[in-house]
C-alpha cells in the first residue's frame, strides 16, 4: 500500500513529495430537523411563548422584592428578548445582552419543571456562571432545585 499524505487539505503527496491528485474535500451533512420536529416546533412555539412571558414576570417581581435596596442595581434581572427556538440539546440560554432564549418543549414541561427553567435563565442575569452564588439565587425561588435538575435531565418528550 503507497504512503500518501494530504498537505493543505486539498493536495495528495506520495512519500516523494510529488503531487499525486487533488482531494476533493467532503463537506459534512448539516443536520436538519425532522418533519416531526418542525411540525411539535410550529404547534408549541406560541403556548411556549406565552409561558415564558407570564412566568418570567411573576419571578422578575420575586427577585426584585427581594434585592435590599441599594446593594444592587434594581434592573439586573430585566430582560430583554425573549426568543422561542427549535434546539435540539439546550433547555435555554442566556446572552449577555440580556436576551433569553427557550426550547420550544418548554410547553410541554410539568410546571415545577418550567418553573426551575425560567428560574436558572433569569438568575444568569444576576449571575453570569455557575457559581455558589448562582446557585443561591436560584434557591431563593426554588429550593428544591436539585431534584428538578435531576428531573430535567432524564425527561422524555411524551409521544
Amino acid at each position: 500500500m503507497p504512503f500518501f499524505r494530504i498537505i493543505r487539505r486539498r493536495i495528495r503527496v506520495d512519500a516523494f513529495g510529488r503531487i499525486v491528485r487533488r482531494v476533493r474535500l467532503r463537506r459534512r451533512a448539516r443536520r436538519t430537523a425532522s418533519l416531526t420536529s418542525r411540525r411539535a416546533f410550529s404547534l408549541h412555539k406560541e403556548p411556549a411563548r406565552a409561558i415564558a412571558h407570564v412566568r418570567l414576570e411573576h419571578f422578575a417581581r420575586f427577585y426584585a422584592t427581594l434585592i435590599p435596596s441599594g446593594t444592587a442595581s434594581p434592573h439586573v434581572f430585566t430582560y430583554h428578548r425573549v426568543s422561542i427556538r427549535n434546539q435540539r440539546t439546550r433547555w435555554g440560554s442566556c446572552s449577555r445582552r440580556g436576551n433569553l432564549n427557550f426550547s420550544y418543549k418548554l410547553a410541554l414541561l410539568p410546571p415545577h419543571l418550567a418553573d426551575y427553567l425560567i428560574v436558572h435563565e433569569l438568575c444568569h442575569l444576576g449571575q453570569f456562571n455557575h457559581s455558589p452564588a448562582f446557585w443561591a439565587l436560584v434557591a431563593l425561588a426554588i429550593p428544591e432545585y436539585r431534584t428538578h435538575r435531576d428531573e430535567l435531565k432524564h425527561w422524555r418528550e411524551p409521544k
